[in-house]
């Protein structure tokens, strides 16, 4: 035998490969350790048999996957303008490129107007008589957007083009609502026409500077009316605003853009349920989109379940600061990249992409002064964060496209498996327990065994 294939199959042989299989190639993070998402060598595996099982079936398929990333707040905008060119071409290059040591971030959402990662409130059409009204929207701008998200979302997509955008609004204008507030209160129903037209003209307007929406959530968080800006807007509203207006008003237009609704905790299935009910707006609606500050992931199934011809998304989940390593990569890991995949999700969207040493800019009354991002910029200096990470080990393997496959659950090690366009499998699997536990891969004729220390986490690709 050559001594190369000798030394191949010698190493095959230690790491635990049948002799048909491939080799993967192997990504991992141990907090414990010092590694963070780093690219492993084939090694031996630990010694002594497998303890643990997990089987893939390339013939079970569940959702197809849109995308892996984060929230470009206007903070975050904010901050990587901040940057030099060359520094920020740099850790764009990192975060939305495909090479090497890219982690290939393919999914964004944006806030239509402010979020409360803005300096102040705003809407695309405010006024400045408090008594005035505009139904007819003749003073509707993108305004402040364009000073700050739109330059650098223009850059993102001149790194990657097939990035998918997701809008999501945080309030109407002021003078639409009964409080006449940014913070808070309803949408008047005699505004429920003009504010549809106001969302047909930010997709449009948008579509004119390059930028497609490809999904819309109509609130962020409707069921939170204490954040600045934000609105309460219950089930039945929304179902209404839905089926006889936004609806419509999007057909009427020709405009394509999903239309998504409630973008909330888990712990109120119903609410979706509710308007996915309503029989004018189920027609419209594409699919439902959640956070996980409340209630379990498991509730996205039971969505599925009661309308398994929906979609789900998965939109938004912070890293509170100063973030913990160790803690935070494992919670998110479990319950969001594995978890809500597991659950039909077919994006996974942690919150603000960046953040500085401060943590502004915030809205005052209700805006998040504790929110770490993915990175935190100083300068020209980077410090990646737990959120980097966790999307790291699905948006650099998981191509937009991807499916999700049947996985087998095994005891303290979390999983899921996809099947990329290309025919290549991903696996990602997190150590649940306090020991290092062994266990071996199948999947047809490509069977591995491997090993994961305690809190660690890795991505398998063959």
């Amino acid at each position: 035998m050559h001594i190369r294939s000798a030394l191949l199959l010698c190493l095959l042989l230690a790491f635990g490969f049948s002799a048909k299989g491939q080799i993967p190639s192997l990504w991992l993070t141990d907090p414990k350790s010092g590694i963070l998402f780093q690219k492993q060598q084939v090694r031996s595996a630990t010694t002594g048999e497998p303890t643990e099982e997990i089987s893939l079936f390339t013939d079970s398929l569940y959702q197809s996957m849109d995308g892996f990333g984060f929230t470009l707040s206007q903070g975050s905008a904010s901050h990587l303008l901040s940057m030099s060119d060359s520094a920020r071409q740099s850790i764009l290059q990192e975060l939305f490129g495909s090479g090497a040591n890219d982690i290939r971030i393919s999914y964004l959402r944006l806030a239509v107007a402010a979020s409360d990662l803005n300096a102040f409130p705003f809407s695309y059409n405010d006024l400045k008589d408090p008594k005035e009204t505009d139904p007819t929207l003749s003073q509707f701008s993108l305004s402040y957007d364009t000073l700050d998200v739109l330059p650098i979302l223009k850059q993102i997509l001149a790194i990657n083009p097939k990035v998918t955008l997701m809008a999501s609004p945080w309030s109407p204008p002021t003078w639409m609502k009964d409080n006449r507030d940014t913070r808070g209160g309803s949408l008047l129903p005699e505004f429920e026409a003009s504010y549809a037209q106001y969302l047909v003209k930010y997709i449009q307007e948008m579509g004119k500077r390059g930028f497609t929406i490809d999904a819309l959530t109509i609130q962020n968080e409707p069921l939170h009316p204490g954040n600045n800006p934000s609105l309460l807007m219950l089930p039945e509203q929304q179902a209404r605003f839905i089926g006889q207006h936004l609806g419509p008003a999007f057909e009427q237009a020709k405009i394509k853009t999903k239309i998504i609704s409630y973008d909330h905790n888990a712990d109120r299935p119903d609410y979706p349920i509710t308007v996915l009910s309503d029989p004018l707006a189920n027609p419209y609606v594409y699919g439902s989109a959640f956070h996980l500050y409340g209630g379990q992931i498991e509730a996205l199934s039971e969505v599925h379940r009661a309308f398994p011809d929906k979609h789900l998304y998965f939109t938004e989940q912070w890293v509170g600061s100063p973030g913990n390593m160790e803690g935070d990569i494992s919670w998110h890991v479990k319950n969001l990249i594995i978890g809500a995949s597991r659950n039909w999700a077919k994006t996974v969207l942690e919150w603000n992409l960046s953040s500085n040493p401060t943590l502004t800019p915030h809205t005052d009354r209700g805006g998040c002064d504790r929110c770490l991002g993915a990175i935190t910029i100083t300068g020209n200096e980077i410090v990646r964060n737990p959120a980097y990470y966790v999307i790291a080990h699905a948006s650099k393997l998981v191509d937009p496209g991807s499916t999700r496959i049947g996985s087998t659950t095994a005891k303290n090690l979390p999983n899921v498996a996809f099947i990329r366009l290309d025919g290549k499998k991903v696996l990602i699997v997190h150590n649940d327990s306090a020991k290092e536990i062994r266990f071996g891969v199948k999947e047809r004729e490509h069977n591995f065994s491997t090993s994961l220390a305690p809190g660690a986490t890795g991505t398998w690709l063959w």
